[in-house]
């Protein structure tokens, strides 16, 4: 009896996985500040000095796997400092699919989109 409750839940839980994994995504909506700016208002050349910037990954949307790929992606080119996920309306939820980085000068950002495209993030954009 106890097996046939273990079964049950086993196929529940991949029934939830494909239910979560071809719902309905919803585009990240850019701060306010940065609204009216797309990957075409960015130069995608390298940086000669340090700053922040932020990229649009709408593939990403889990803090467990997805998050983490894009992170070690973008720490692992020399001229990334750091890698932080974009503000979330709610915890533990990737509800805002954009990261903010910050490098040193020398920094691509072509390079960066590269990396992401390889890691299978194929859409990801430059917002500022």
């Amino acid at each position: 009896m106890r097996g046939l409750a273990y079964a049950v839940a086993a196929i529940a839980a991949v029934g939830i996985m494909i239910a979560i994994g071809t719902g309905p995504t919803s585009e990240p909506t850019a701060p306010a500040s940065s609204a009216s700016a797309t990957t075409a208002d960015v130069s995608l050349a390298s940086t000669d000095s340090p700053g922040t910037l932020t990229i649009s990954v709408p593939e990403m949307h889990c803090a467990v796997s997805c998050f983490p790929r894009v992170k070690a992606a973008l720490e692992n080119t020399a001229a990334v400092k750091s890698v932080e996920l974009g503000p979330q309306k709610e915890e533990g939820l990737i509800d805002n699919r954009q990261v903010i980085v910050s490098y040193d000068a020398g920094f691509s950002p072509k390079g960066a989109l590269d990396l992401l495209q390889e890691e299978g993030f194929t859409d990801s954009t430059v917002i500022q």
